[in-house]
């Protein structure tokens, strides 16, 4: 069972490492260290993704044009052990609400289903699961509609507090974000010259579920936080440019030509 909610807010902000320091010290009165974080450097476990994009990026300008009603498709993962789970995961946006959709997959028949083989529960990491095998049969939707083809690797470090067993509220800090256009099936952990978007800026997100708790306002107002955007995956193109993803063209555009 997927531990991501279903719909939430999230509010991001830019920070300094020195102010990161006073924010974790302030969150951890509130909530707890992510099990993941614990024993790791920084209280940071490794976060990588893989975005998926048109020949014409067109979830990237979706992101750039500020479109209300938009989403990503993008493969979740952590390690580039061969027997890991990846999770097909959609995040769209609707106005001012994020929208998540989660389905865990065999990290050996990801080349698969990329190309187009229709998802079987086989390829589940819980065969039983309806939610993971609908999540993973509506980002193939997605995915072929829009002729989305993998575009870039994106990998950061998170440091994650949430309520025990329970992330209706949850505060991340991320680091060190890293981005490098990917167009294999491959789930790559290091990239050859990546772009490093946010330089030392730490990324903070406020995320919650119903109602914005007290705390965080408080916290906006001791750390002087201000609300900003920080796309990992558009950011990383803005700085380089379009022509460094360069995906390649489509199967289908290439017998039409």
């Amino acid at each position: 069972m997927s531990r991501m909610q279903e719909q939430r807010y999230e509010l991001k902000y830019w920070i300094h490492e020195h102010t990161a320091a006073r924010v974790r010290d302030y969150v951890q009165q509130h909530l707890l260290l992510d099990p993941f974080g614990v024993n790791q450097p920084n209280l940071s476990y490794p976060v990588h993704s893989l975005y998926l994009d048109s020949h014409g990026l067109d979830t990237y300008w979706h992101t750039i044009n500020g479109n209300k009603n938009r989403f990503k498709l993008r493969l979740r993962y952590y390690d580039d052990r061969p027997n890991s789970p990846v999770f097909f995961e959609i995040k769209r946006r609707m106005n001012n609400i994020i929208l998540k959709e989660r389905g865990g997959v065999k990290k050996r028949f990801v080349p698969h289903l990329l190309a187009g083989q229709l998802t079987e529960r086989e390829h589940l990491l819980s065969p039983n699961s309806d939610e993971d095998y609908l999540a993973a049969q509506h980002f193939q939707e997605l995915m072929l509609k829009l002729n989305a083809q993998p575009a870039m690797h994106v990998a950061y470090l998170r440091e994650a507090y949430e309520k025990e067993g329970d992330n209706s509220v949850r505060v991340t800090m991320d680091r060190q974000v890293l981005t490098a256009p990917n167009h294999e099936p491959t789930m790559r952990v290091t990239s050859e010259n990546p772009c490093n978007v946010f330089g030392p800026t730490v990324i903070l997100e406020l995320k919650f579920t119903d109602r914005f708790p007290n705390w965080f306002t408080d916290l906006v107002q001791t750390f002087d936080c201000v609300l900003t955007g920080a796309a990992k995956y558009a950011g990383g193109i803005e700085q380089k440019g379009e022509d460094w993803v360069k995906l390649p063209m489509p199967k289908w555009l290439k017998e039409a030509a």
